[in-house]
């Protein structure tokens, strides 16, 4: 359906002028009218208003039962999280995360490219605007005349500059929708954004936490092949003076050299560890290196907050709330196809058979008016694309409440783990200790001839696995110390750290 009113060029005299004038301002009131009543009609929008899906949470967490006393300092962490451990290395390392991690370089032009179409969606409320300038020139055959029996051809030039506007009114709040789709959609990608970074973060300090264990574990081992080695220089002498057997610097020998193997795999470990943590940091492996350090950080205490908190702390719920709110908008982008587009376009220029002096009255033309389109018949196309966007909408309300359920399970298995390790850690405090002094015994009654070798590499073996249990447990705990803290969101104000993100060099 068509409403578009024309006016085509006319020939210019004083006679008509002012009528011409009076035409062309009453055209522009109706314009003008029809534009105020579209801005009128545009302020309703289609669709259901976006609202917060409802989330059930516990008011406490269960496993929440003071597994380390805070201390005084202790408040809710911010931003830097990891600095909670006092580890300088570490502190020096997580900034590098941030500057350099091609991962995440990747997860900020997504970001980045959400941003452009939420701008490219935006665009659709203004009206747009064009210019043109052309030139034709056309030739007709008239046919064969009867005196020379040859055709006649008429050359047609035709030169014209114009503008022309048009805008689609949002009457039915259809582009309102869509934009706030893609702003929903654009918050989503920062969250995954976010949680990206979080994750990354938390990969590098749990890393950095397991090569600190290793490195007290190499130490250990390698105590343990030169106290082995001793062994076994002392039960070769021994043998020589004929008071152990051979059988007794055997199995010296095949102590030693397990405990070889066992440093040699440790060793393996750490350098794996090691270039991981190079590609997190967006450095070649072959470049990076960690000095040893023969002690470990201590875990810290961790304000772990109420349940309800974490629906505005974790970037993942918050990515998930987001797709919910962009599913919201996109019922109501389905709705609006039910209703009548009416667009408003207006064009005006100078048209003549030639450039030269093209512009004047005599070649003005112009053409203002309103065309209006409606879908009478599809079939249910409209429906089916309706519904489902309805479930589309559900579907996303379900997951981000499962995300919200697998959440709170993640804290009470981090806040349970810590517990039960922190009782771990006690009791292996006991079990070194019970060990060192047997070793310590067993190994002056075999030097006194009580016991045999025997005796004193079940010793040795039970002290050096007492001492691992305990490098393994302090290992433990930062790591699930850690988790806890990705548990809970990261540094609260951690969203600010996007602007730091630049263009890889």
């Amino acid at each position: 359906m068509s409403l578009t009113r024309s006016v085509e060029p006319f020939l210019y005299n004083r006679s008509n002028e002012k009528v011409l004038v009076m035409k062309q301002i009453l055209d522009i009131k109706t314009f003008g009218l029809g534009l105020l009543v579209s801005l009128a009609l545009s302020s309703c929008a289609a669709g259901p208003d976006y609202q917060r899906p409802a989330i059930e949470s516990p008011a406490q967490f269960k496993e929440d039962k003071g597994w380390i006393k805070a201390a005084p300092l202790a408040v809710p962490f911010q931003g830097d999280w990891w600095v909670i451990f006092g580890d300088e290395e570490l502190n020096k390392l997580e900034p590098r995360v941030l500057k350099s991690n091609q991962s995440l370089q990747a997860s900020f032009f997504t970001y980045q490219q959400a941003l452009a179409l939420s701008d490219s969606a935006r665009a659709g409320e203004f009206p747009t605007l064009s210019a043109s300038v052309t030139s034709t020139r056309s030739a007709n055959s008239t046919g064969t005349t009867a005196t020379t029996g040859g055709s006649t051809t008429t050359t047609v030039s035709g030169q014209s500059v114009g503008l022309t506007a048009s805008w689609v009114p949002d009457f039915w709040g259809k582009v309102r929708r869509q934009v706030e789709a893609d702003e929903a959609n654009s918050e989503y990608s920062r969250e995954n954004l976010l949680n990206a970074q979080l994750s990354l973060q938390v990969t590098l300090a749990q890393d950095y936490f397991q090569i600190r264990q290793l490195d007290c574990q190499i130490e250990l081992a390698q105590g343990t092949v030169n106290a082995y080695e001793k062994s076994l220089t002392m039960t070769q002498n021994r043998y020589n003076s004929g008071v152990s057997t051979q059988a007794d610097v055997a199995q010296a020998q095949l102590q030693l050299a397990n405990a070889k193997v066992q440093f040699s795999a440790l060793s393996l470990q750490r350098a794996q560890l090691e270039h991981a943590i190079a590609v997190l940091v967006g450095e070649p492996a072959s470049n990076f290196s960690l000095p040893s350090q023969s002690s470990m950080p201590k875990p810290q205490a961790v304000p772990v907050g109420l349940p309800s908190q974490l629906l505005l702390r974790r970037p993942d719920l918050m990515a998930a709330e987001r797709q919910v709110a962009a599913a919201n908008a996109q019922i109501g982008v389905t709705q609006s196809a039910y209703f009548p587009a009416l667009t408003l376009s207006a064009q005006g220029g100078y048209r003549n058979s030639v450039f030269p002096n093209i512009i004047s009255a005599s070649n003005l033309f112009w053409s203002a008016g309103p065309s209006l389109a409606l879908t009478l018949f599809d079939g249910g196309a409209r429906s089916a694309v309706k519904l489902q966007a309805q479930n589309a909408y559900k579907q996303t309300v379900a997951q981000y409440r499962q995300i919200s359920l697998q959440a709170i399970q993640q804290v009470e298995d981090q806040l349970a783990a810590l517990s039960l390790l922190a009782d771990e850690a006690s009791m292996q405090a006991h079990a070194v200790s019970a060990a060192d002094v047997s070793l310590r015994l067993v190994t002056d009654q075999y030097k006194a001839g009580l016991v045999s070798y025997l005796n004193v590499i079940t010793a040795q073996t039970a002290s050096n696995s007492a001492h691992n249990s305990a490098l393994q447990i302090s290992g433990q705990q930062l790591v699930v110390n850690v988790a806890l803290i990705q548990a809970l969101g990261g540094g609260a104000d951690q969203q600010s750290k996007t602007s730091e993100l630049s263009t890889p060099r």
